[in-house]
């Protein structure tokens, strides 16, 4: 598991358009990985929304952001197209990042357990380590939480 201030690792992922992207393409920059549950769904278009909405300051303030979830090349495509999405979304299909950020754990729904993807944030500063992180995720008002933590440029 990745810790504050501990260097990131060189994960690659594929976006919805089947280029690949890859942190270490990123470095020198600030950049917001926020994992979601699915595609779609209220809570993930809201927060997938909200970062859409501040994506502008995101990026004056030198901050790239990227989206990753379980979900298909094909459903991030659609996703990201009708939410008008300006950021990629990363397929982890294979689950390699979320893995890495640990962000996978026992979820109850309807009182049935099952593994699945908890809403966490990571900032990753820069010089390619962590610089913070929000687990647990409560969707109204955390993507301008997270802009506020990236110092302006």
């Amino acid at each position: 598991m990745i810790g504050k201030g501990k260097k990131v690792p060189k994960l690659q992922g594929t976006l919805g358009d089947g280029s690949s992207l890859s942190l270490s393409s990123l470095s020198g920059q600030w950049v917001v990985v926020f994992f979601y549950p699915k595609d779609s769904t209220p809570g993930c278009t809201n927060e997938a929304k909200d970062f859409r909405d501040l994506y502008a300051q995101f990026q004056a303030r030198g901050a790239e952001v990227i989206g990753v979830s379980r979900d298909s090349v094909r459903s991030h495509a659609n996703f990201a197209a009708k939410q008008e999405l300006p950021y990629p979304l990363v397929s982890d299909a294979d689950e390699a990042w979320c893995q890495a950020f640990d962000v996978i754990h026992e979820k109850v729904l309807y009182g049935k357990r099952y593994m699945g993807v908890v809403r966490s944030t990571f900032l990753i500063g820069p010089d390619g380590k962590l610089a913070a992180e929000w687990r647990g995720v409560k969707i109204p008002g955390h993507a301008q939480a997270v802009l506020e933590s990236v110092p302006t440029a």
